[in-house]
């Protein structure tokens, strides 16, 4: 479920970046999940290389997805917060 969950958020900030907003902050959480979603993306290729099913559909599975989108997203607000603050600075 997190390798769902994360290549949703990817493909959300990917279409961020690429309708126009184009800061460090979108990039950087845009390469963190899709990063994330390679990571899990091996480990799906894995487990069902070794007789599993292809997507860990469990509790423990979602809340890790949950807990990795709202550190992105904390990271996104931080980098966001501290790059407004330094243009507002610059004017």
């Amino acid at each position: 479920m997190c390798e769902l969950m994360t290549i949703a958020a990817a493909a959300v900030f990917t279409a961020l970046y690429f309708a126009g907003r184009r800061s460090r902050a979108v990039f950087a959480t845009m390469m963190m999940f899709w990063g994330a979603a390679l990571m899990w993306a091996v480990d799906c290729v894995h487990s069902a290389m070794d007789g599993d099913s292809l997507f860990d559909i469990s509790k423990e599975d979602t809340i890790l997805g949950c807990i990795v989108l709202a550190a992105g997203l904390l990271v996104f607000g931080a980098m966001h917060f501290f790059e407004r603050r330094s243009a507002e600075a610059k004017a």
